[in-house]
């Protein structure tokens, strides 16, 4: 069974600093794709960032120049170091990583962290 698992976020002032990881954990064959997305109240859950396993990044122009995401292969684990918050990135941010098991090492599916909550006050 696979499982990511998320740790960070909380409370923040604007112009202020967060970093997010989300770690995978289980029987895990490889991971291809990782990423954060995130939703606000009454939004649809947008990209933040993507990382591929060979480190090529993705990041929405809403962010930037103030996030970026970086990985440890050898952890299974993905970061999101955010800058420069402002009270518009306030959402609950989710990790997501194409992993394949070991239990379907021909197929990669979609995971999911738990989700947190990032709230920056103006």
């Amino acid at each position: 069974q696979v499982q990511l698992v998320q740790s960070g976020g909380g409370l923040v002032q604007a112009g202020g600093s967060l970093r997010l990881s989300c770690a995978a954990s289980g029987s895990i064959f490889s991971i291809n794709d990782m990423g954060w997305y995130r939703q606000a109240p009454g939004s649809q859950r947008e990209l933040v960032a993507t990382i591929t396993s060979s480190g090529n990044t993705n990041y929405a122009d809403s962010v930037k120049g103030r996030f970026t995401i970086s990985r440890d292969n050898a952890k299974n684990t993905v970061y999101l170091q955010m800058n420069s918050l402002k009270p518009e990135d306030t959402a609950v941010y989710s990790c997501n990583a194409e992993i394949r098991s070991r239990s379907s090492v021909y197929a990669f599916r979609d995971y999911w962290g738990q989700g947190t909550q990032v709230t920056v006050s103006s």
